[in-house]
């Protein structure tokens, strides 16, 4: 029997999602299915090690981190480390890559990514959506369209963490109950492009403010994703999100109008029946009374708070839909590239 060739991927940006989707592969135990062979983060190399050991959200990696003359070893298995600040600065072509997986969050239209391409990368996965639908070859939510993935592309997105979690809800309850209209509010945890304490620092004045102290409003594109995966919604789907001060899990409320009268029952029933079925990988249902710490480190893409489901009057549904803004989202960047990586034969 011949042995499988294990996916060669490099990540470019190893800040929170790249180093959950090292962790991902490490805890998932496929190692010897995906391998990766270079990471090309511009910090200092003691700090990608201390980082990758040490983790303040997700605790520490669940194997050996060592450092050895400038590589990074995790279990003994060596990735290569560069600190290029530019896609020129390094050599892809020399690392035998399948794949590149951008998430440094600082590339994303056509004209810089094929930056990469030219620098020798055969293909990239990008941990953001594109600027525009023509920026990527396909923007893929798993579970909803990644079989159309052809293994033609080059550029691919992964969307978004938002959109991840709420494009598979708005999906079941589209085909179930026909969607008419809906307002997204998101409620995130804090990032690493919001102060601790007030400074000088973003175009956006609420984003001067410091993390710590305040729930902040912030721009979002997420019903643009939406409306990218779901066309037949285009100029129905609003959006707002708002920071909160915590440092990981997130949740989206979603108000709704709907074409079927529907109560509370049969929508979590809906859920729940998908949570266990065919959505399985992507969706959870849970009715416990839930805070967002529980759902700390949790893989799915969304987990559905049967708790909140309210309807009024039989059309106007309202959800709530918690998700782990990164470990839920790296996930499903190692499911998307291990099946992209399959049609590449």
């Amino acid at each position: 029997m011949t042995a499988i060739r294990p996916l060669r991927i490099a990540i470019n940006g190893f800040g929170r999602i790249g180093r959950c989707l090292l962790r991902a592969i490490h805890e998932a135990g496929l190692r010897d299915d995906v391998r990766i062979v270079a990471i090309n983060e511009p910090s200092e190399p003691e700090s990608i090690a201390y980082l990758t050991r040490f983790d303040s959200t997700h605790g520490r990696f669940p194997g050996r981190v060592e450092l050895k003359s400038g590589v990074l070893c995790i279990d003994g298995r060596a990735i290569a480390l560069t600190h290029a600040r530019t896609p020129e600065a390094v050599a892809w072509g020399d690392l035998g890559l399948d794949l590149l997986v951008e998430c440094s969050g600082q590339y994303p239209t056509r004209t810089e990514l094929a930056r990469f391409l030219a620098a020798g990368c055969p293909r990239i996965l990008l941990s953001q959506p594109g600027h525009s639908a023509e920026d990527v070859d396909a923007t893929v939510v798993w579970g909803l369209n990644h079989r159309e993935l052809t293994g033609n592309e080059r550029v691919v997105s992964n969307a978004s963490c938002t959109t991840n979690a709420i494009v598979p809800v708005m999906h079941l309850l589209d085909r179930a109950f026909g969607l008419e209209h809906a307002m997204l509010t998101t409620l995130h945890s804090l990032m690493n492009d919001q102060p601790i304490l007030d400074g000088f620092h973003h175009a956006d004045l609420r984003c001067t403010r410091s993390a710590l102290q305040s729930m902040i409003p912030v721009s979002t594109g997420l019903a643009r994703g939406v409306q990218r995966l779901m066309p037949h919604l285009v100029g129905r789907v609003q959006a707002k999100a708002i920071r909160v001060p915590t440092l990981n899990v997130s949740a989206i409320d979603l108000v709704g109008t709907l074409k079927t009268d529907v109560d509370a029952a049969a929508l979590n029933r809906l859920f729940a029946e998908a949570a266990a079925g065919e959505w399985a990988d992507v969706l959870a249902y849970s009715d416990d009374p839930h805070a967002s710490i529980d759902f700390n480190h949790h893989p799915q893409s969304a987990i559905l708070d049967g708790c909140q489901t309210r309807v009024s009057g039989g059309h106007l549904v309202n959800l709530m839909v918690w998700f782990d803004n990164e470990w839920g989202y790296a996930c499903r960047l190692l499911d998307v590239a291990r099946y992209w990586g399959q049609c590449f034969e």
